[in-house]
């Protein structure tokens, strides 16, 4: 492939592709450990598919935000190196799938084009930075977050410190108190609070959903904004030095917190303060800017009943006089190219501003003229994005599911879409109505998010006379409380999947005629306990006398097999001596150009890394516990004891210096020199 030197102008970007084009050569040609490998690309945005021998690739789209031009930059390059889908996800992403492996730096540098990156969008890594799509018209906003989201963004891409962390890290930024964001069950969830004038925000911490959700905690009432950086620094710093490394199952936020208790995990972060690069990290704050866009007309008459439903329920009022937002359906998060460059046409008549890729894998256009909403309708009547209730009870949220996904146990699109026909045939009164939200993932891991929603289904399997049949787990009652609190779907009962479409009917058909006048659907369901609702629906979990289309998922035409593949979300642990030993060196190389660049912080980290590299590939030799970095220092000594390079220090005081310092250069020189002197002493310790 040619060298994207004259086509990328950011050095930095470049050599990100041109490292993973050369580390896919190195694989190809067996030069490199699959699960280094494997690393690597994850934290480029290349991830394993269910299918053998091609990739998902899952671009990042920082808080949602896109641009009509790079929405047809996204859709030239599905094209070309996919299939001509664009998926959206819960986390604002798109991904495309089907993509050669050994095609994906040129895709990369055709993203770049449009400043478009793939950068940390998988991987043990801090993920899409998610925010409220109204940030910047909300009407109850204090201030518009977007800022500061987006500094998130910046100072933590290709941070040194969380590029290969025990488990993925995600973050959220609501607009409001109403929490549109879901912070509660994020790692690091912020607030907006303004107190005596200034901006800051309420923190939360150790959110999570997963098959074991938890509720984040509230890390701090008010932070000043310039404090933001620093403390999110600090967390990420103590989660990368003690959260576990090797049983995936247990390696995030939340149960690091649970397992060291809560006043540790403070007390940590405050440990951590000399040795952050900055104490304040002042961020500027831009007055929201709004496009002037022309007036239109529609050509024809749109006074129609389609059009009132269309109106009510996806039509947004702003904070801002004469403008509104409008709320696009998308079936199951999938867009065609053809239908994305369309609505990039769409989007530059009709937009102030770029529009948002939503959490439940919708588009909201934003800063549109009142006066050009029948004109609008119209145009996207056209395109087939003319759809009524976004982020109603027919807008349903699913996971790809067993289409594309490894993890996948049951198909989440192919029951959405059987759902939402019997919805918008059925219950169209519902829609209109009501705000109920039904979420679909097609495993425990809640990537559909069915653990918060009002009617949440989760695919999993049963057995009927020695058969494996789909099922589908039913949740009621989550959801979004407000203000950094939320609730968890109740788990009710165990249905064979093809009765999940009776299960819903059950729900709305009790619903409409059990609730009380203006009671909410959780409301209802709080009302009547979850046991009314176990039996009543507990004669549709009977596996006895199934039928053969019982043992067929949705979609599909063939029988049911249950077939899991290896997640990749989050990596596997390398422990090879020699992998370990090479990971080292390069941490080690980085350590040195960072320094010979002036950057103290990323020179110091990188260091710090290459001796904890360095000293679990010892460790992996003895019977020792190195389930985390703090693990591999303690253990270190122990079994160590001849450690001689650094100084008559401890392996744990030498490494440890870092706590203990600022990040200046006199320091940054001398950590270098003891990292060198170790990773010699390791190397001579390997061989001997």
């Amino acid at each position: 492939m040619k060298s994207f030197r004259t086509e990328i102008e950011n050095p930095v970007v470049e050599q990100d592709i041109i490292e993973l084009e050369k580390k896919i050569f190195q694989f190809k040609n067996n030069n490199i450990d699959e699960e280094k490998f494997r690393s690597l690309r994850l934290a480029r945005g290349v991830y394993g598919q269910r299918q053998q021998g091609v990739q998902m690739v899952r671009i990042k789209i920082p808080y949602g935000k896109f641009s009509a031009s790079q929405l047809r930059r996204i859709a030239a390059v599905s094209d070309e190196y996919s299939n001509g889908n664009l998926h959206i996800t819960t986390r604002q992403d798109i991904q495309i799938h089907y993509v050669d492996l050994e095609r994906t730096p040129e895709l990369w540098a055709e993203l770049e084009k449009d400043q478009i990156t793939m950068r940390e969008a998988c991987g043990n890594t801090v993920r899409n930075v998610t925010a409220s799509i109204y940030a910047g018209i909300d009407k109850d906003e204090p201030f518009d977050i977007t800022p500061y989201a987006h500094a998130f963004h910046t100072y933590f891409l290709r941070n040194p410190i969380c590029q290969d962390m025990g488990r993925k890290f995600k973050v959220a930024f609501s607009s409001s108190d109403k929490d549109h964001a879901l912070t509660f069950v994020h790692d690091l969830g912020f607030i907006p609070k303004i107190k005596e004038g200034q901006h800051g925000f309420k923190v939360l911490v150790g959110g999570g959903i997963g098959s074991q959700p938890k509720a984040a905690d509230c890390l701090r009432d008010f932070l000043p904004s310039d404090q933001l950086i620093p403390l999110s620094e600090a967390v990420i710093r103590v989660f990368d030095r003690y959260g576990e490394r090797n049983r995936r199952n247990k390696a995030r936020l939340k149960f690091l917190i649970k397992e060291m208790g809560y006043e540790v995990f403070i007390n940590h972060i405050e440990k951590t303060q000399k040795e952050l690069p900055n104490n304040s990290y002042p961020i500027a704050y831009h007055p929201h800017k709004i496009g002037i866009t022309d007036a239109y007309s529609p050509k024809k008459n749109v006074d129609t009943k389609a059009y009132a439903l269309w109106h009510k329920t996806n039509v947004i009022p702003q904070k801002q006089q004469g403008l509104v937002s409008v709320g696009l359906c998308v079936q199951t998060g999938d867009i065609s190219s053809d239908t994305s460059r369309a609505l990039a046409v769409v989007m530059e008549h009709f937009c102030g501003e770029e529009g948002r890729f939503t959490p439940n894998q919708g588009i909201l256009l934003r800063s549109v003229r009142k006066d050009n909403v029948a004109a609008l309708y119209e145009a996207l009547d056209a395109i087939g994005l003319s759809r009524p209730g976004f982020e109603r009870i027919n807008d349903i949220v699913a996971c790809p599911g067993t289409d594309t996904c490894n993890l996948g146990i049951a198909s989440s699109m192919g029951l959405a879409n059987k759902l939402q026909e019997i919805i918008e045939n059925e219950y169209a009164s519902v829609i209109e109505a009501h705000q109920i939200s039904i979420k679909i993932s097609g495993c425990m891991n809640a990537c559909g998010q069915h653990t918060i929603a009002d009617i949440g289904f989760q695919g999993m399997t049963l057995k009927s006379n020695g058969k494996i049949a789909p099922a589908t787990q039913i949740l009621l009652g989550g959801g979004l409380l407000g203000d950094g609190e939320g609730l968890f779907a109740d788990k009710v009962l165990k249905v064979p999947s093809k009765r999940t479409p009776e299960v819903l009917r059950w729900l709305l058909d009790d619903f409409q005629n059990q609730h009380h006048k203006n009671e909410t659907f959780r409301t209802y369901y709080q009302r009547q306990g979850s046991d009314y609702f176990y039996q009543n629906l507990k004669h549709l979990s009977d596996a006895s006398n199934l039928i053969p289309s019982d043992f067929i998922d949705w979609g599909n035409e063939s029988q049911y097999e249950k077939a899991i593949g290896i997640g990749e979300c989050a990596g596997v642990a390398i422990d090879l001596v020699q992998t370990l030993l090479f990971d080292a060196e390069e941490h080690l190389e980085k350590a040195i150009t960072n320094y010979d660049t002036k950057k103290w912080s990323n020179s110091i980290y990188y260091a710090y890394a290459a001796q904890i590299r360095g000293a679990k590939a010892l460790l992996t030799t003895v019977q020792a516990k190195i389930n985390s970095h703090q693990s591999i220092i303690e253990a270190f000594d122990t079994h160590f004891a001849d450690f001689t390079p650094a100084q008559n220090k401890s392996f744990r005081e030498a490494v440890q210096a870092m706590n203990q310092q600022s990040p200046s250069k006199d320091f940054a020189e001398t950590y270098l020199a003891q990292a060198k002197q170790v990773l010699i002493w390791i190397k001579s310790k390997s061989h001997a």
